[in-house]
C-alpha cells in the first residue's frame, strides 16, 4: 500500500510524530512489530500488577509545556497526570534526605542543613545553574564549578544526573547539567497508568485522525529504488509498504542504520561513531508492596545513593537505585497492594556473553537480584517485610521485548552526527528520519516528545 509517511516503531516518539502528522491531514501508517504499542515504556503486566519499566518521573506537563502544545492539535485529550510534590527525594548513604521541589526557599534551606560542610558552595552552585539555564554558554565541564563542593554533595548531584540523563558530574557539561537539574524544580509528574497510557492515547489519536496503525507487523529493511533512493519499507511477511514522502524510524540509532538502512549503505564515518557510542542497560525489580507501607515513605519517588565511592569516579551500577511506587490514586495492583519498580543501571555487555544454555544468565539474574535486594533494605529499612519480589528484568529481557541493540535504554554516550549540515532527526537520506530517545538532545520522555513535535513540523513543511 502507498502512504505519504511510514513510521517504523510504536514507541512514544513514533506514536507522537504519527499522531501529529495524521491530525494535520497527512496520510500516515505506523508499523509496530509487537501486539501493542509503547516500546520500551510499555507496562509489564503480571499477577494483577501493571509495572512501569521506568523511574516514573515525567516533565513537560506544565502550562505551555510540550504536551499542552501537542494535545492542542490532537482530537483526543491527554492521560490524567498529577504533579509530584516533591518531585522526588534523594536519600544519601548516611540516611540524610533532600526533597527536590519547586519551593526554592525551602530547597535552599534544605541544602544548607543537609550539606553543612559546603552549605555556601551548594547554594551557590544551584544559583549558578539558575543563572545559565536555557542560555547558550561555553562548553565548560561541570566538575570545574564544583571544586568547593564535598563528595556528599557531588553524589547528590550524580544520582540526579545519572537518573535523568545517564551521565555523572565528571562527564557532564555545565550547560547540560543546568538544563537537567532545574527540570525537577519546575515540576515532575506521574501519569495514571504510566507512560503506557500516553502511548495508548497517541495510538487512539492516530486512528481517530484517519491514520493507519498496524500491529504485529515487523519491518525487515528499507525498500530501495533502482537509483538507491529509499521508497518505503519491506516487511518480514514479504509485503512492501511505500512511503511517497518520508520514512520515520522510531528504532534506536544503532538499529536504524544496522537493520533498517543496512550496514552496506551506512557510511564508514557513521559506522565508526556507532561502534564508539553506547548507553546503559537497566536492571529492574518489579515489587508488590503493602498499601499501608506507603504511608511510611517520604515520597513515592526515592533516588537512593548506596555508596559514597570516595576518591573514585561515580559508578552508577553499584552506587544507586531508584524506588518508584505507583501513587495511591493509580490503581495498578491488586487490592491493598502497590506496584513498585526499583531500577538500577547495569553494563549491557555483561549480560550478552556466549552461554551454552540459559543457566549462566539465570545465575547472573539471581546474583544481581540478591545484591540489589540487600542494598534496597539497607537503604530503606522502613520497608521491612511489607514488600515482595514479583519479577525481574535484565537487558536481555529488554532486547527480547523491543529488539533494541543489547537492550540498551535511554541516551547514548554521544549523539551520532550526520555528514554535512543537518537538522535534528535527519539521516544520510533526505527522506529518512529518526525519532526517539537515542536521537533527542533533551532528556527523558519530554525530550522524545519535543523531538517528535519538531519532526512533525519539519515533515509538514516539506
Amino acid at each position: 500500500m502507498d502512504y505519504e509517511v511510514v513510521v517504523v516503531g510504536g514507541g512514544i516518539g513514533g506514536l507522537t510524530a504519527a499522531a501529529l502528522l495524521a491530525a494535520r491531514g497527512v496520510n500516515v501508517c505506523l508499523l509496530e512489530r509487537n501486539s501493542r504499542v509503547g516500546g520500551c515504556v510499555a507496562n509489564f503486566e503480571h499477577l494483577g500488577y501493571a509495572f512501569e519499566p521506568t523511574a516514573g518521573l515525567y516533565s513537560g506537563w506544565e502550562a505551555d509545556g510540550v504536551y499542552q502544545r501537542i494535545f492542542s492539535e490532537l482530537p483526543i485529550g491527554p492521560p490524567q497526570v498529577d504533579c509530584l510534590s516533591p518531585s522526588f527525594v534523594v536519600r544519601l548513604p548516611d540516611g540524610v534526605e533532600v526533597a527536590v521541589s519547586d519551593d526554592m526557599k525551602h530547597f535552599d534551606d534544605r541544602l544548607r542543613s543537609a550539606f553543612p560542610e559546603c552549605s555556601q558552595a551548594a547554594v551557590a552552585f544551584y544559583g549558578l545553574l539558575d543563572s545559565i539555564v536555557g542560555q547558550s554558554v561555553a562548553n565548560e565541564p561541570l566538575a570545574s564549578s564544583m571544586t568547593d563542593c564535598s563528595t556528599r554533595f557531588r553524589r547528590f548531584i550524580d544520582v540526579q544526573l545519572q537518573t535523568l540523563t545517564q551521565t555523572a558530574s565528571a562527564q557532564c557539561s555545565l550547560q547540560h547539567a543546568a538544563d537537567v537539574l532545574i527540570t525537577p524544580r519546575r515540576g515532575m509528574w506521574a501519569i495514571r497508568g504510566g507512560a503506557q497510557a500516553l502511548a495508548d492515547v497517541m495510538a487512539q489519536s492516530l486512528k481517530k485522525s484517519g491514520g493507519s496503525l498496524r500491529l504485529n507487523s515487523p519491518v525487515l529493511r528499507l525498500a530501495y529504488a533502482s537509483d538507491g533512493s529509499p521508497t518505503g519499507v519491506d516487511l518480514l511477511s514479504g509485503e512492501r509498504v511505500t512511503a511517497t514522502r518520508a520514512v520515520v524510524s522510531n528504532l534506536t540509532v544503532w538499529d536504524t542504520f544496522g537493520k533498517l538502512i543496512g550496514l552496506s549503505r551506512t557510511p564508514a564515518s557513521i559506522s565508526a561513531q556507532l561502534r564508539q557510542t553506547q548507553s546503559w542497560g537497566a536492571y529492574l525489580l518489579f515489587l508488590g508492596m503493602d498499601r499501608v507501607a506507603a504511608s511510611r515513605l517520604s515520597s513515592t519517588r526515592i533516588l537512593a545513593v548506596t555508596d559514597w565511592q570516595e576518591d573514585q569516579l561515580y559508578s552508577a551500577d553499584s552506587a544507586q537505585f531508584v524506588f518508584a511506587a505507583a501513587p495511591t490514586w493509580d490503581g495498578r495492583a491488586p487490592e491493598d497492594k502497590v506496584a513498585v519498580t526499583v531500577s538500577t543501571f547495569t553494563r549491557v555487555e555483561d549480560w550478552f556473553s556466549f552461554h551454552q544454555d540459559e543457566t549462566a544468565h539465570e545465575e547472573q539474574d539471581q546474583a544481581t537480584l540478591e545484591s540489589l535486594w540487600m542494598r534496597l533494605h539497607a537503604a530503606m529499612p522502613e520497608l521491612g517485610d511489607s514488600i515482595e519480589v514479583i519479577e525481574t528484568a535484565t537487558p536481555r529481557t529488554f532486547y527480547e521485548d523491543t529488539r533494541r541493540k543489547l537492550g540498551m535504554v535511554g541516551r547514548p554516550s554521544a549523539r551520532v552526527k550526520m555528514p554535512g549540515p543537518s537538522e535534528l532527526g535527519t539521516t544520510i537520506f533526505p527522506n529518512v528520519f529518526v525519532v526517539g530517545d537515542t536521537g533527542s538532545e533533551a532528556s527523558g520522555l519530554e525530550g522524545v516528545s519535543q523531538m517528535a513535535l519538531h519532526l512533525a513540523d519539519l515533515l509538514h513543511r516539506k
